[in-house]
């Protein structure tokens, strides 16, 4: 344990070192952070309490929101609290646990997206079918095995992290802990780790976006077979908000772990991991709900109750 245990915290240099904007982006991450808490929330309660959301596409829903806590929970509030701090420092124990969850969540909405990819796949293609297919045993089966895959890739990283030695610098060029800031800094050589990074990143990121490709291709498949205008329309509706969020999540994730170890740039992967891990979450809801009639509905009806 000693090997790596001379660095007792690190430093987070953050978004910028400039000082003068430091309480101007604590503004703006405290009203994303909150907006982004609020409408996870929210999709939450009324998929909870409206009966005529508990549907397999609500169940991976509520799901996503969960996941979309927790992915922007693990980072902003430190980030928001070294903005105001002279000295950014995090320590060793906490920065681990926050890799852990931010990878852990992370690879579970990976394969999050796959499962809600493939309710979409049966309700549009199999129709008479949805109900026997998408039964809530198969459900809950499917979210259970994303979030055991992605707290296996999470561990697999921080477990191979920890053996590597860390005795200085101490100084992240990032505003968290992530995986290829934090290697970086390692005593020892840490190609295995970039190597698994690489690999996990294969299994856990593009495999399922493979299989959402090969998915959605079957669905437009499906809808061009449909004979009226007005039946394609709705059945493309159906998919719009889970295609808008793959792309996305899938865009700024595979830009920051499936690039070459030494195309990496410091700016160009905070601006990415600012994006999946904070913009991404925020957004969410509202692709959902601006989008949805039966969760406008829902929040419609809880309006005019709370105004009887």
């Amino acid at each position: 344990m000693q090997n790596y245990t001379k660095v007792q915290e690190f430093i987070l240099l953050g978004l910028t070192k400039c000082s003068d904007i430091q309480t101007i982006l604590f503004l703006v991450f405290l009203i994303s952070y909150v907006t982004s808490l609020m409408g996870n929330v929210l999709i939450i309660f009324v998929s909870k309490i409206s009966s005529r959301l508990h549907t397999p596409m609500y169940f991976f829903l509520s799901n996503l929101s969960f996941m979309d806590i927790w992915f922007t929970s693990s980072i902003v509030p430190k980030m928001l609290i070294n903005f105001l701090s002279l000295r950014k420092s995090i320590s060793f124990d906490a920065c681990f646990t926050q890799l852990f969850i931010h990878m852990s969540v992370g690879g579970s909405e990976c394969c999050l997206l796959l499962a809600m990819a493939y309710d979409r796949y049966v309700a549009i293609c199999s129709p008479l079918h949805y109900t026997t297919i998408m039964h809530p045993s198969l459900c809950i089966k499917m979210a259970s095995g994303c979030w055991l895959v992605g707290g296996i890739n999470s561990l697999i990283h921080t477990l191979f992290a920890l053996q590597l030695s860390f005795c200085g610098p101490n100084v992240i060029n990032h505003f968290f802990c992530e995986i290829p800031s934090v290697i970086e800094l390692s005593c020892k050589d840490a190609s295995l780790n970039k190597t698994i990074i690489f690999l996990c990143a294969i299994f856990v990121v593009m495999s399922p976006f493979f299989f959402i490709l090969i998915t959605y291709g079957y669905i437009i498949s499906s809808i061009l077979k449909i004979s009226t205008s007005a039946g394609r329309k709705k059945a493309f509706s159906t998919c719009a908000s889970h295609i808008i969020v793959v792309t996305l999540f899938y865009g700024t994730i595979i830009f920051m772990y499936m690039r070459p170890g030494d195309t990496h740039v410091a700016n160009q992967d905070k601006m990415a991991t600012l994006f999946y891990s904070v913009v991404t979450p925020m957004l969410n809801p509202f692709i959902y709900t601006l989008r949805n009639k039966d969760v406008k509905g829902v929040l419609l009806e809880l309006i005019r109750k709370k105004h009887v």
